[in-house]
């Protein structure tokens, strides 16, 4: 039993460890100066779900680290939410639809066939259809693809996130 408690807390650990590299690649200024993210709680909120699913796509082996890791993100939406004065009675609300946002996003995603179709999917949901932004989707979803082959050589089950090079040559429309 003890050894079942012990590997649950070391499951835990590892998901608190992935999601506070995930959420510090997600916040790095670039996104938001270079590549005109807006710097919102939606957005915010949609570049933590684009890297939450590299990383998730990269852990697919792996159900119960998937998870916990996703756990701690939406533990992390919670208090963010309570932060920014929801009461008890709209958590619950919020909450689900982040869910069903989460859920779609990584969906939307994991479907795209090939670079194009991931530009087109994080217009729609990271820009809402800004076709200003073209050039920034299309450096995000190069960014993306990268970042995937780096992370498929990555030991992410022990911890390690390598996201590869930020996208430093995309400028915001």
């Amino acid at each position: 039993m003890l050894k079942v408690l012990r590997r649950l807390g070391d499951r835990k650990r590892l998901a608190e460890g992935l999601a506070a590299r995930l959420t510090a690649r997600a916040r790095e200024p670039i996104f938001f100066l270079e590549l005109g993210v807006p710097d919102t709680l939606d957005g915010r909120f949609d570049l933590l779900t684009l890297h939450a699913w590299l990383v998730l796509e990269r852990l697919s082996a792996e159900r119960d680290l998937s998870q916990s890791l996703i756990d701690t993100l939406f533990i992390q939406f919670d208090e963010g939410l309570r932060q920014l004065g929801v009461g008890d009675i709209g958590i619950g609300h919020r909450v689900k639809k982040m869910a069903d946002a989460f859920y779609g996003r990584l969906k939307a995603y994991g479907e795209a066939k090939d670079e194009g179709e991931l530009a087109a999917a994080i217009l729609r949901n990271i820009y809402r259809c800004d076709e200003r932004h073209g050039d920034a989707a299309r450096a995000l979803a190069a960014y993306a693809t990268s970042a995937r082959v780096r992370l498929a050589e990555a030991n992410v089950a022990s911890g390690e996130l390598d996201f590869g090079p930020m996208p430093m040559e995309a400028r915001a429309s």
